[in-house]
C-alpha cells in the first residue's frame, strides 16, 4: 500500500499559504500527516504543486499535472500515475491526526471485486480519506478535474466504512483560526487523536 498525501490546495483560507508547510506546534502540518501514515503503509508520496523541494525532504513528491490548483481529483490522478503498489491510500494534508488504524480499518472492509473503501464519520462521507485498488482505478476513466470526488466514488462502487466511534478524527484545519484552536487543544492533550477505536463497520 502507498499513502498519497494530497497537498496541492490553494490555501485560500490560509491567506494563500501552502497549507502543508504551515507551522503547527513547531513543525509543518505535513510532518504530522507523514508521521501518522508511515507506520501504516509500505510507501509514501506527497502530491503538491509548489515548494516541491521542501516536500521532497520528507519523501517522493509528485507534481500536479495541471497548472494552478485544479482540485483533489487532479491530485488523485497524479498519484495514480506514480504508485507502484496495488493499493493507494489518500489523505489530505490538512488533517494532522487521521489515526494509526486508518489504513487497516479501510482495508478490512475490502471484498473481492471492490474498487476501494472510503471513510464515513457517522454523519457524512469523508471522500479524501479513501483506499483504492490501483488496477481498478487505472481501468476506469477519471472525470474532468473539476468533477466531484464523491460522485466519482459512487460510480466506482466505493464502499463506505464507519468511523463513527472515533468522532473528530477527520477534522480538517481549513483556516488559521482552526489551526490555532487545534494547537491550543493539542497543548492540553484535548485535541482529537483518532486512535483507540471501539469498533467499526461498513455501510
Amino acid at each position: 500500500m502507498t499513502a498519497a498525501i494530497l497537498a496541492g490546495g490553494a490555501g485560500s483560507r490560509f491567506g494563500g499559504q501552502d497549507k502543508g508547510l504551515v507551522d503547527l506546534c513547531g513543525r509543518p502540518l505535513v510532518h504530522w500527516v507523514t508521521q501518522a501514515l508511515r507506520p501504516q503503509c509500505q510507501a509514501l508520496l506527497i502530491v503538491a504543486n509548489r515548494n516541491l523541494d521542501r516536500y521532497a525532504e520528507l519523501g517522493p513528491v509528485v507534481a500536479d499535472a495541471q497548472a494552478g490548483f485544479p482540485g483533489p481529483l487532479e491530485g488523485i490522478r497524479a498519484a495514480l500515475g506514480a504508485v507502484l503498489t496495488p493499493w493507494m491510500l489518500t489523505v489530505p494534508v490538512d488533517c494532522p491526526r487521521p489515526g494509526s488504524d486508518l489504513a487497516s480499518r479501510l482495508a478490512s472492509a475490502v471484498v473481492p471485486g471492490c474498487a476501494g473503501t472510503v471513510a464515513f464519520d457517522g454523519v457524512r462521507r469523508q471522500p479524501l480519506f479513501a483506499l483504492y485498488h490501483v488496477p481498478a482505478l487505472r481501468a476506469a476513466a477519471l472525470p474532468a478535474q473539476s468533477g466531484s470526488v464523491w460522485q466519482w466514488q459512487d460510480a466506482l462502487g466505493i464502499r463506505e466504512v464507519s468511523f463513527a466511534d472515533t468522532p473528530g478524527r477527520f477534522h480538517n484545519l481549513n483556516t488559521l483560526e482552526e489551526l490555532r484552536a487545534f494547537a491550543a487543544s493539542a497543548a492540553t492533550g484535548s485535541a482529537p487523536a483518532g486512535d483507540q477505536p471501539l469498533g467499526g463497520g461498513n455501510r
